[in-house]
């Protein structure tokens, strides 16, 4: 069913897509418990708000639900170094092109032309190469003497936390900036929504008769990039590889057949899920490639409701969730998650919209 209205005339401008965040909400670092952040529950079709926590999801939820989550694995995707004669610099590896080929974003990119190293650790080197791909990724080689390249980037590589996390990553956000279901290596940001859940709340879902399936979607950087474009229509992502396996197409065939919700925890997985719908409505398995970008008006044909955490004004996520639920019953849910003190990004509080 449409969820965003038409008559709303702003649908369309980006700066309809604004709000106002306390910046002591934005939150630094993850709760001590991971179900125990707070979940706010929008019912899209009327607006209304109810407080709960975490915890409270397999209640939330309804036996026969399809619940799809994204498995794939944050690695340690940020190398720190030096320029060859001095200065700071930064490597974001984002895509492996060969076994030490890298489509990668580098800082400061004005002083790392083409044959710049970085130093990242003794015997370990990203050197910039051409052609380069299109802004802003340029393509690098690691240079590596003692280590293979995975086992090179595993030691010296950092966490890529979000920009808005303004502290240097620790052992901690090993753990916690990855849900306990990750298991391909590839993201360089986590799908947060799944970041709240545990091996007990998975088991107490199972219990409820909620059914549990998965896919792999690598995140990239794109999930960071504000939207710039005026006409959100206009918005560009780069491309991110997924992967809907064999069982969970068939899972989620059977679930539409029988008229079972699809719960979707993520935009990642949102995004994949609406990408691998065929001109039948049925779910193509195997790899592919989406640069979807959803904005009100988009018509869903496979999630049904969502679990997500809070996203950055202007941002893409934001435009997904309000195409979802409708721009004015998101902004309104998310001036009351301000009220109430929620926490907010990615490690932050969450969101259910039913």
């Amino acid at each position: 069913m449409p969820t965003d209205r038409p008559a709303d005339p702003l649908r369309y401008e980006i700066g309809a897509y604004d709000y106002p965040l306390p910046p002591e909400l934005i939150a630094q670092e993850p709760p001590a418990e991971r179900d125990a952040s707070r979940l706010l529950v929008l019912d899209r079709t009327t607006g209304a708000v109810a407080h709960r926590t975490f915890a409270d999801l397999p209640e939330l939820l309804q036996p026969g639900d399809l619940l799809v989550t994204n498995r794939s694995r944050v690695f340690p995707a940020r190398l720190l170094g030096r320029r060859e004669g001095g200065g700071a610099a930064e490597v974001l590896l984002v895509r492996r092109r060969e076994a030490d080929v890298w489509e990668a974003m580098v800082r400061p990119g004005r002083r790392l032309r083409e044959g710049a190293v970085v130093v990242i650790a003794p015997g370990f080197e990203a050197r910039i190469e051409g052609p380069p791909p299109p802004p802003p990724l340029r393509r690098v080689r690691l240079l590596h003497h003692d280590l293979d390249p995975e086992a090179a980037v595993e030691r010296h590589g950092h966490v890529p936390l979000p920009p808005y996390i303004r502290r240097a990553d620790t052992r901690a956000d090993l753990d916690r900036y990855q849900t306990v279901y990750a298991r391909e290596a590839g993201s360089v940001a986590a799908p947060t929504a799944g970041l709240h859940f545990t091996p007990e709340l998975l088991d107490r879902l199972s219990a409820r008769g909620v059914e549990r399936a998965e896919l792999i979607l690598h995140v990239g950087p794109g999930t960071f990039r504000p939207v710039e474009a005026s006409d959100v229509r206009e918005h560009r992502v780069g491309p991110e590889l997924f992967t809907i396996p064999e069982e969970t197409a068939a899972a989620v065939d059977r679930a539409r057949a029988a008229g079972r919700r699809l719960v979707a925890v993520g935009t990642t997985t949102t995004r994949a899920l609406e990408s691998a719908l065929d001109a039948s409505g049925r779910v193509r398995a195997g790899d592919g490639e989406t640069d979807l970008v959803i904005v009100p008006g988009f018509r869903f044909r496979a999630v049904a409701a969502l679990v997500t955490n809070f996203h950055l004004p202007r941002s893409s996520l934001l435009l997904l969730v309000s195409a979802f639920a409708g721009r004015e019953r998101v902004l309104a849910a998310y001036a009351d998650a301000v009220g109430h003190r929620y926490r907010f990004y990615s490690y932050g509080d969450a969101m259910l919209v039913v």
